[in-house]
């Protein structure tokens, strides 16, 4: 009975130490074959077009999704169409939704998450509204524990106005202990092949490719960052993994727009600034910002319906002290970003 029993105990043991060392060459760095990534849209392996030329991936991702070859549509064959603004992009999703869609890869202003114009907002509520901020100012647009944005507003105050015409002209996006920025370039007259934007990673600048894949991306310890170009010039889309997705178009003010809005802007400054829209992987039912808030699970819009200009106060609650600084008096940021002493 000792000797069955001392058998059974060995038996066991093997069993366990067997299990014990596959569990550790699974989360060995060295493993070829990985289990499959966390559902997410993007986790895939690109395999061969088909004959016709249409792109098609493996999806790697967790769920009904994992194992499945999605193949690019015929009018969208590309996921990174060199003529973007000719051409729709393939969007491929290997989450649950396990689909392909065809899209312009430029911000929707009209879409949730939007941030455009003098400076105009769309909601994760789906209510529009118009926060003016101040000229030279930098305010929170979104703050959470992981991820705070921050914007500079430039601006201008024609004589007998009593306010100033603002908008965005950068982004500095914070999270865990890095900082990326993304700015528009001051120009004097603007010219659409001239790239004028500018892309900082914790203060240094950074060269996005024009050829290839047109991107350019880190793998810190915490999460991959990629900028990839979405059209020739002025054009991206960012990927915090995680976290955000932000597409993002600089654009100017053109003559025709300054006559019937009376900017009377300078002649020597086309007021280059942002057109943004943000896609939030995660946020905390406490977010806060400008734009964070919105996405509260229990947001009730403050703004007056029905009228052309619905505006947004909280200036003093989000006014930081400078575009790289997590504070102001609603921030909720917990991270320990880069900081810079100008734009």
């Amino acid at each position: 009975m000792d000797r069955r029993y001392s058998f059974l105990l060995l038996a066991l043991a093997l069993v366990f130490i067997s299990m014990e060392a596959s569990y550790a060459q699974g989360q060995g760095k060295g493993n070829s074959k990985k289990a499959p990534h966390d559902a997410a849209s993007t986790h895939y392996e690109v395999l061969k077009p088909s004959k016709k030329g249409q792109e098609r991936v493996l999806c790697q991702a967790r769920g009904a999704c994992n194992g499945k070859v999605l193949k690019c549509p015929a009018q969208c064959p590309q996921r990174k169409p060199t003529k973007n603004k000719k051409n729709k992009g393939c969007f491929i999703d290997c989450s649950s939704k396990c689909e392909v869609t065809c899209k312009w890869r430029k911000p929707n202003c009209n879409g949730y998450g939007s941030l455009c114009y003098d400076p105009r907002f769309v909601g994760g509520d789906g209510v529009m509204f118009y926060f003016h901020g101040a000229k030279g100012g930098n305010f929170a647009i979104v703050s959470d524990d992981d991820l705070q944005i921050n914007a500079h507003f430039i601006g201008t105050r024609p004589e007998g106005r009593t306010r100033d015409y603002t908008w965005v002209q950068a982004l500095a996006v914070m999270f865990d202990t890095h900082t990326l920025v993304l700015a528009a370039k001051r120009v004097s007259k603007w010219d659409e092949s001239f790239d004028a934007l500018t892309v900082r990673w914790d203060g240094e600048t950074v060269s996005i490719p024009t050829d290839g894949e047109a991107e350019w991306r880190t793998n810190s310890e915490e999460r991959e960052v990629v900028v990839e170009r979405t059209d020739d010039t002025n054009s991206v889309k960012v990927t915090v993994a995680g976290l955000v997705e932000l597409n993002i178009k600089v654009r100017a003010i053109g003559e025709e727009e300054n006559k019937v809005h009376n900017y009377q802007l300078p002649a020597d400054d086309a007021f280059a600034h942002l057109e943004t829209q943000f896609k939030f992987t995660k946020v905390s039912d406490l977010v806060e910002g400008v734009l964070g808030k919105t996405y509260r699970p229990d947001y009730v819009s403050p703004v007056k319906r029905g009228v052309p200009m619905p505006m947004m106060g909280g200036e003093d609650k989000y006014q930081t002290p400078s575009l790289y600084s997590p504070l102001c008096k609603a921030c909720r940021f917990k991270g320990q970003a880069a900081g810079f002493a100008s734009i």
